[in-house]
């Protein structure tokens, strides 16, 4: 992702590089925990997937006309988990072997 793309999903939603990145790393796990799966990558894949989310969150929230609030709302840790979901269930498409 650019720098044009990206920097304002983070500085639209009130967050810093760093937050993002610790977002999405929680929110990374949180979304493991609802779509656990047989899933061969493991934790370590799915938190990098997680900050991933993030900012498909914030891109999604951003879409929809949400404008943040900072790291402590509920919002953006919303919209930070649904990304999370929705970037670990189109990764399990993508890698599921087909038998």
């Amino acid at each position: 992702m650019s720098t044009v793309l990206v920097a304002p999903l983070v500085t639209g939603l009130g967050l810093s590089w760093v937050s993002v990145i610790i977002i999405g790393l929680i929110a990374g796990a949180i979304a493991k925990a609802i779509l656990p799966g047989n899933d061969p990558s493991g934790w370590i894949i799915s938190l990098v997937l997680g900050v991933l989310g993030a900012f498909v969150g914030g891109w999604i929230a951003q879409m929809v006309g949400f404008t943040g609030g900072g790291f402590f709302s509920i919002g953006v840790w919303l919209f930070a988990i649904v990304g999370c979901v929705v970037v670990l269930f189109v990764y399990g498409l993508l890698t599921k072997k087909r038998g």
